[in-house]
């Protein structure tokens, strides 16, 4: 017995119903994440945010300090560069 494309289109017919609820269904489960991934977000953030206000020194006030003395390594670094081999 030989199939044509014909004769196989016809025998394939899914539940439409079926597929809708499916669909339904993802859709809801889709959004359920969605706000689950977003109250977590929201806690890590606030969290973050307390964890932040709690430090004696402001990130901003750590960042210019570690700057300034990275500033200064590296100009300690090619002064010695310049002046080369210290001869005791």
């Amino acid at each position: 017995m030989q199939m044509t494309n014909s004769s196989a289109a016809e025998g394939f017919h899914p539940n439409t119903r079926l597929l809708a609820m499916g669909a339904a269904m993802t859709g809801l489960g889709a959004m359920v994440v969605a706000a689950g991934a977003a109250m977590v977000g929201l806690s890590l953030a606030v969290a973050g945010r307390r964890w932040v206000q709690s430090w004696e020194t402001p990130p901003t006030e750590m960042a210019q300090r570690t700057f300034a003395q990275a500033r200064m390594a590296g100009l300690a670094g090619r002064d010695a560069w310049r002046s080369g081999p210290s001869v005791n």
